[in-house]
This record gives structure tokens, C-alpha cells and sequence, in this order.
């Protein structure tokens, strides 16, 4: 008698199942399979069969009800499967034979049950015993031993032993890669099996389970978990900047081991049915996958801008433009492009995201009101701030470019005529990047134009832009700014800061220059050099003490003006000490109006403009020593 829930036994002619019918027998005449098989063959196959099904049945052997057959003899399992394949054969016959005898038709169908059962058991435990040889780490390293693994045991009726094949695979790879090789061959022989028996859906059942809850512990021990945007607002900077960073390292880990590996144990279990892997893959990964992608957008979102965050942003953008062509790959299947169209999706808002940023970064730069003259001329701390940015901006320049290639240029007519040099002018094929990037350096030389004409001084006022400038043509050519805005620019704004440079010139030393005579060795009296040599101390003096407090923070800038003033200065004083210092009068009379030897002069210059902590910059402090200073500073006391 059939077992208590016994399934009924139907045919379909795309599914090896049966089915009692008049429609079923009456398909074929009787001659045909009885030609081919006798009855004496088709009990042989179910004596056969029985002798080992009912040997691993766990409701009637205690023995069975505790070992694994796949574990206690790989042979004996491959037999089993042959035996359960040929079972299956003989049912096929049975079916279509109308004058077979349906008592062994149910008694086949008793055994396929049991089988079934005890294939379905073998599937649970080769799956749960294996989670850390089928974990999708192991399984992505050897996905190059696939081909090998999927052909070691795909025709059971060739000459060549199975199990000598799969162990030939398993030699040129680690003890634990061929425990995973094995596992996965195992769960191929049943996973065959028990479809071409019709028992799919039981087999896919078991399989979904089990390898669902690994994709599911593996994304949330990756830490990736689900929420809503009114928890990413409600979040501090830091803890959502955290949080970033660990979606940053779970992508990688996801993509690279947890969703490749699941797709190649899918490809691998059930080969031989496509709409099969595509549905196990999905139901596996999907959720999972669309929960790991989602993130970007929530964060994209939020309503938190801080000046780093575009650089979170665009590390995330990177991250899935970058795996884009892995993300295609591994969901490639029609049933996971919710999981693509959700990558999509974060790329587009993370996109719009950084184009606000952008944007809120300009507008930053304009509405900057502070009218706080910086001591000295030096470094505005807006310089400083947004070279920053935009250098590291410079370091994600692909990514920025794929942003905003196709956002239009801005607008320049609102600013200042003398300001509006970009080498993008003349070049209407100049990338996106570049041209946005100019942009906003030249919205900020524009603020700081405007930023120096607070000084009183105007002399401070053009030494405050040569700084300025000169320190965003150095952060521009030691950055990947330099790839973006080119020679051209730089070599053009070198000149602005050349031109700055001699306007201070002039107008902070231009009456020490004016107090000696044009010809410094053409004879005057003793009275014209007297006044000279008073004037020119007085004026020197002068300058000297007011330009005291100046800082030049670049080396080199620094060393250029000096080497400019010092060339003018020391030279033609030298001449004129050198031709009238005598016709003052004796040494103690040339000592009340010949106070600086041109060494004084010279190393009075040389201690100019260096920064210190009180100039308002962050440039490093060099100074001469104090001895030094009390030395080359006496004589301004006489």
C-alpha cells in the first residue's frame, strides 16, 4: 500500500513526473517498451533499486537514521544516484506501457519517495555541515576549478570513475578548496538528481533556505543593516561618517566574495536548469544586495553638508562605478535588475549630491563677508580652506569628471572684467572639470580681491594677493590640479603673482630707492651727501619697521622679493657709501649720518618676512636667531 501523503506520480513532457491517468497510458501502445525492456529487466531494476533505497531509509534503519551517505561512502552515494536515475527510467516505461502492472509502477513510486526523502536529507546536511567550505569567500577563490568541478561528475556512464575524477580536481588545490570542490560536485549530483526525478521544488526549498540566512549573516556582520532616511538625518556627522566608511569596506568584501561567490555556487548546484539558478540567486541575494545599495542613496539624501561629505560621496560613487562592471555580471539576470536599478539609482542621486556640494562650496566662497585684515599680508584662512578642498577634490578627478561632464559652464559675466582670464576661454573643447575648476578658483581670487582692498596700506593690499595667489599656484602644481587646469593656467597666474609682487615692490620701497641720486658715483658736495645719507636712513628706517611685520610664507617668493630689493638696493647704496661715505667728515662724524653699512643692509633684508606665530598664517616659522636679530637691529636705535 502507498505511504500515508504519498505524492501522486505525474508526467509532464518538459519535467520527468508522473502521473495514474487514462490520458498517460493511453499515450503509447505496449509493444514498443516491451520490446525493449522484459518484465524481468524492469524488476531487476526496481529489485535493485530497493535493495540500496531502502538500505539508507531513515524511517527503517536506525543506521541510516544517523550516518550520512554521502560522508560514509562516496561510492555508495554515486550508486545510489545511478540506482535513483534508473528508477526513474523505469518509470518513464512503466507509465507509458499500458499492459504494465501498476502494482510495480506504485512500488516504484513508493521507492522514489523514500529516495527522495533520503536525497533531500543528504542535501540539508551537505549544506549545513559545509557552511564554512561553501561560505562565498571559499567558493570566489576557486572559481577557476568551476569547469573542472561541474565536469567531474556529469555523465555517470562514462568508462572514467567519478570519484577518481573529482580526486584528480582536487590535487593541484588546498585541503580546504577540495572539501568545497567535493561539496559542491555532491550537491550537483542531487541537485540533477532530485529535478530530473520532479522533485525541484523541494530541492530548491532546502537550498534557498539554508544559503539565504549565510548572505543575509555575511551583509550583517558586514554591518550593513536597514534604515530609513529619517534615521540617517537624525544622525550625528561622525557616527553617519563611520558608517560610510564601513559601507565602503562591505561593498568591496560583498562584491568581491559574498554575491560572486553565491552566484558561482548557484551556476555550479544547478547547471543544468537556468530558470532554476536564476530563481535561487534571486530569492538568495536580492534582498540583500538592494539593502547594500540603497545606502548611498539614503546618505545622497540627507540633509547634512558638511565640507567632507562630498568626499564621502564620492568615495561611495567610486565605489559602485568603479564595480559596475562586476555589479552587471554578477545580477545580470533579469529577476535581479532591481538590484542594478537600485546601483543606478544611488550613482544618479549620489551624483546630484556632489553637483549641490559643489555648489553650496561656491556660494560658501561668496558669501564669505569677514573683514578681518590678515596681519601682514599673509594667508587668508579662506585660501587656505579652499585649496584644501579643491585639492582633494583634484584626487578624485575621473569620478568628478564622469559628475559633471555634462553639467553646463557657469556664468561669468558676474564678475569682475580683469578677472575672467580662464585658459577654458579660448578653448570651448576644454573638459568639464577643468572648466569648473577654474571657475571656482577664480571665484575665490575674485573674494580675495575684494578681501584686500580693506587694507590701508595699499602696498600690504598687493602683497597680501601675491601670497594668496602664489599659495594657490603652489597647492595647484604639487596636486592633481595641475593635470586639471594645465601649464597654461599656471604659467599665467605666475605672472599675476609677479605682477603683485612688484607692485609692493615699488610702493613699500620706492622712496628708499628715490632718497639716493640716480647716478650714485657722480660728484655732489659734502652738504648733498650729508643730506643724502640722512635721508636715505630716514626712509630706509622707515620702511624697514613697517614692512617688519610683512610675512611672505613661500620660500620662494620670499627669496625672489628679497633678491629683487636686495639687488637694487645694496648695489647702489654700495656705490654711493663706497664713493661719499668719506666727505661726511672724520669717524666719529660719519658715525651721525652714515648709520648702515651695505652688509647692514643686506642683513636687514635677509631677516625680513619670515612668518611667525603672531603673522596670522599656518605656514611654518623660520626666523634667525635672537642673537642675530639684537645684532642686525642696533644700529636702528642710534
Amino acid at each position: 500500500m502507498p505511504r500515508k501523503g504519498m505524492r501522486s506520480i505525474c508526467f509532464s513532457p518538459r519535467t520527468p513526473s508522473f502521473s495514474i491517468s487514462p490520458q498517460s497510458t493511453s499515450q503509447s501502445s505496449a509493444s514498443t517498451p516491451r520490446r525493449r525492456f522484459s518484465d524481468s529487466m524492469i524488476e531487476q531494476t526496481i529489485d535493485a533499486a530497493a535493495s540500496i533505497i531502502r538500505k539508507w531509509d531513515a524511517e527503517s534503519s536506525a543506521y541510516a537514521k544517523v550516518t550520512s551517505l554521502f560522508y560514509e561512502s562516496k561510492r555508495e552515494a554515486l550508486q545510489f544516484i545511478r540506482s535513483v536515475n534508473e528508477l526513474q527510467k523505469t518509470m518513464h516505461l512503466l507509465v507509458s506501457d499500458q499492459e504494465s502492472s501498476s502494482e510495480k509502477l506504485i512500488q516504484a513510486q513508493i521507492l522514489m519517495q523514500i529516495a527522495m526523502k533520503r536525497l533531500q536529507k543528504e542535501f540539508y546536511q551537505i549544506l549545513s555541515m559545509n557552511r564554512a567550505h561553501l561560505d562565498p569567500e571559499s567558493v570566489s577563490t576557486r572559481s577557476s576549478l568551476r569547469s573542472s568541478a561541474r565536469s567531474s561528475t556529469s555523465d555517470l556512464d562514462d568508462d572514467g570513475s567519478p570519484e577518481d575524477e573529482i580526486r584528480n580536481a582536487g590535487d593541484s588545490i588546498t585541503e580546504t578548496e577540495e572539501v568545497s570542490s567535493m561539496a559542491m560536485s555532491d550537491l550537483k549530483l542531487i541537485a540533477d538528481c532530485m529535478i530530473a526525478s520532479g522533485y525541484a521544488k523541494e530541492c530548491i526549498h532546502i537550498y534557498k533556505i539554508i544559503r539565504k540566512s549565510i548572505i543575509d549573516e555575511g551583509i550583517y556582520k558586514l554591518g550593513i543593516e536597514k534604515m530609513s532616511s529619517s534615521q540617517i538625518n537624525k544622525m550625528d556627522w561622525d557616527v553617519l561618517d563611520l558608517k560610510i566608511k564601513n559601507w565602503l569596506e562591505a561593498e568591496k568584501i560583498s562584491m568581491r566574495t559574498l554575491f560572486i561567490g553565491e552566484r558561482i555556487l548557484c551556476d555550479q548546484v544547478f547547471a543544468t536548469s537556468d530558470s532554476i539558478k536564476e530563481s535561487c540567486f534571486t530569492d538568495i541575494s536580492k534582498e540583500a544586495a538592494t539593502l547594500l545599495f540603497g545606502f548611498p542613496e539614503l546618505v545622497a539624501k540627507t540633509k547634512k553638508s558638511p565640507p567632507e561629505k562630498i568626499f564621502r560621496l564620492l568615495d561611495m560613487y567610486s565605489s559602485i562605478s568603479e564595480g559596475w562592471q562586476e555589479i552587471e555580471t554578477i545580477f545580470s539576470f533579469d529577476s535581479t535588475s532591481p538590484v542594478r536599478v537600485q546601483a543606478l539609482n544611488s550613482l544618479v542621486r549620489l551624483s546630484e549630491s556632489v553637483r549641490s556640494l559643489l555648489m553650496d562650496f561656491e556660494s560658501t566662497i561668496q558669501k564669505d563677508s569677514s573683514k578681518t585684515m590678515i596681519p601682514g599680508g599673509g594667508l587668508h584662512p579662506l585660501t587656505i580652506s579652499s585649496m584644501n578642498y579643491l585639492t582633494l577634490l583634484a584626487d578624485y578627478s575621473t569620478i568628478l569628471a564622469d559628475i559633471i561632464s555634462d553639467w553646463p559652464p557657469p556664468v561669468k559675466s558676474s564678475l569682475p572684467a580683469s578677472f575672467l582670464y580662464t585658459p577654458e576661454s579660448d578653448d570651448s573643447s576644454a573638459p568639464a572639470i577643468s572648466i569648473r575648476i577654474a571657475w571656482l578658483i577664480l571665484v575665490l581670487l575674485c573674494k580675495l580681491d575684494g578681501k584686500a582692498k580693506h587694507y590701508k596700506d595699499i602696498s600690504l593690499s598687493h602683497l597680501f594677493l601675491a601670497n594668496n595667489l602664489q599659495h594657490v599656484i603652489s597647492r595647484v602644481r604639487t596636486s592633481n590640479l595641475q593635470y586639471i587646469l594645465g601649464e597654461e593656467w599656471i604659467v599665467k597666474h605666475e605672472a599675476k603673482v609677479k605682477q603683485f609682487a612688484a607692485n609692493y615692490e615699488q610702493l613699500a620701497w620706492g622712496e628708499v630707492f628715490a632718497s639716493l641720486p640716480e647716478n650714485q658715483t657722480a660728484p655732489i658736495t659734502a652738504g648733498n651727501a650729508k643730506d643724502c645719507f640722512r635721508k636715505f636712513n630716514a626712509r630706509f628706517e622707515e620702511a624697514y619697521w613697517k614692512q617688519s611685520s610683512c610675512v611672505i610664507p613661500d620660500s620662494k617668493l620670499r627669496d625672489d622679493i628679497k633678491v629683487s630689493i636686495g639687488t637694487k638696493l645694496v648695489a647702489s647704496y654700495r656705490d654711493f657709501y663706497n664713493t661719499h661715505k668719506s666727505m661726511v667728515g672724520d669717524e666719529r662724524t660719519a658715525r651721525l649720518f652714515v648709520r648702515f653699512s651695505p652688509e647692514d643692509i643686506g642683513n636687514y633684508l635677509s631677516d625680513l618676512f619670515f612668518v611667525t606665530a603672531s603673522s596670522g598664517s599656518s605656514s611654518t616659522s623660520s626666523t634667525v636667531s635672537s642673537h642675530h636679530r639684537r645684532k642686525m637691529r642696533s644700529p636702528l636705535r642710534v
